[in-house]
């Protein structure tokens, strides 16, 4: 009786720790997937979409107007986390994440078939804009799904590592995005790369969705969802609009995170967004520099954000988190006068300083340190719509305000290396502040 007892536990940790690193890849895999199509844009409006949707204003007007639809994207993030976080406390997580998937792979493709303002006027621009809308949507319910099915499924102490990939994904989408624009520019000459060569990698989205949805939907819906939602009340019987209970349970919940992702936040998009738009505009640097910057920092958090996890469930998230906060806060000025200085060296070490140090440490612990700020039955639609709310208010525009204070500045960094800071001052204080598991 004694060995069937063990063999049958033995059996069922076998199947839990399977199922555990199932959730982990579908969630690595979809993260990928989303991540390219939304990081895509970001460097192509940097290089192309000022001139070739925005032709008939300035230069200046032109780079704002492109970086000012990059971050409709992220006004549209908190609506898709009510969404998918909605229907995905109600109905599961593996649901929504297909969808998710589904939804960014067909917006991302229909942009590189969208004609450019030299051929429809100012419905190129107009359609540009709907379609970041729908990407940004998709994103939006992409990380709480992703982000709960790793860490309801993960082992108790391990929830930190196994819910990583859900952020190398975004190192990888970075890879993959940075590269094949990379490898495009550098192998087209340049009148042929903005006529139609910027289009095949986001038509390549297709390949990368095919892939997705394979992966994904052949996962089993999370565990603990199954165990504390699914098994104790029917669809019909479960809260109305989680959303609600998870405001009035944990209202200060939404303000933490996002204080929290400030730090984040604001070193990846100066590092990968800004500073490839400010060094080639200001400065006179070449294209290709900074886009072979966001190939290393993309390579380096595959290796950098797992090891940071595994630190984080052995040393505990918050100290870890503070210590990538402080962290972007020192490289902030240094980052800056190594750009005014050209010194291609010391620009890649505070590059790595600020997104493989800084970023990479506090996105390690982001997934289990949100998550378990909400009850299991409301957690998708409270970490989900805390999070994206978090990427409007620190991350779409951050390009943006960024030109615009070099231009109020005329032509200046100080005020963004300010403005970078003191994101990360808020995030250590903060985090410093609040109670942990």
């Amino acid at each position: 009786m004694s060995l069937a007892v063990d063999t049958q536990h033995v059996t069922s940790a076998r199947s839990a720790k399977n199922q555990a690193r199932h959730a982990a890849l579908g969630s690595f895999v979809g993260a990928v997937v989303d991540w390219y199509d939304f990081l895509l844009y970001g460097i192509v409006a940097a290089i192309i979409f000022n001139t070739e949707f925005f032709p008939q204003v300035s230069p200046a007007m032109g780079t704002l107007a492109a970086f000012g639809t990059f971050g409709v994207g992220f006004l549209f993030r908190p609506l898709g986390g009510f969404v998918f976080g909605h229907y995905g406390d109600r109905l599961g997580r593996k649901r929504m994440l297909v969808l998710t998937v589904m939804l960014m792979g067909l917006s991302t493709a229909t942009i590189g078939l969208l004609p450019s303002f030299a051929s429809i006027g100012w419905w190129a621009p107009a359609l540009l804009v709907a379609l970041r809308a729908v990407q940004g949507f998709a994103v939006g319910g992409e990380w709480g799904g992703a982000a709960l099915m790793a860490v309801e499924s993960a082992p108790e102490k391990k929830k930190a590592f196994y819910s990583s990939g859900v952020q190398v994904g975004y190192g990888v989408g970075l890879i993959l995005a940075t590269g094949i624009v990379s490898i495009l520019s550098q192998t087209m000459d340049n009148e042929s790369f903005r006529s139609w060569g910027w289009r095949i990698p986001f038509l390549f989205s297709v390949v990368l969705v095919l892939i997705g949805l394979w992966v994904r939907s052949s996962m089993d819906e999370s565990k603990e969802f199954v165990q504390k939602v699914a098994s104790k009340a029917p669809a019909g019987r479960r809260a109305r609009l989680p959303i609600l209970e998870a405001l009035r349970q944990h209202p200060k919940a939404f303000l933490l995170i996002i204080a929290l992702r400030l730090a984040e936040l604001f070193t990846m998009y100066i590092v990968t967004a800004f500073a490839l738009s400010y060094s080639t505009s200001n400065l006179g640097m070449p294209r290709q520099f900074f886009l072979n910057v966001g190939l290393l920092v993309g390579a380096i958090s595959c290796i950098s954000i797992p090891i940071f996890a595994m630190l984080a469930d052995r040393f505990g998230r918050r100290r870890v988190y503070i210590i990538g906060a402080v962290v972007g806060m020192l490289s902030a000025v240094p980052f800056f006068l190594a750009l005014e200085a050209r010194s291609t060296v010391w620009i890649v070490f505070f590059a790595v300083m600020l997104a493989n140090v800084a970023h990479d440490m506090v996105v390690s612990v982001q997934q289990p340190m949100f998550t378990e700020l909400f009850g299991t039955e409301y957690r998708y639609s409270g970490a989900g719509v805390g999070y994206q709310v978090a990427s409007v208010v620190g991350g779409g525009f951050t390009p943006f305000i960024a030109v615009a204070l070099v231009s109020l500045a005329g032509g200046s960094w100080h005020p963004v290396a300010a403005y970078l800071a003191l994101g990360c001052l808020l995030s250590v204080l903060v985090a410093a502040k609040m109670k942990t598991r």
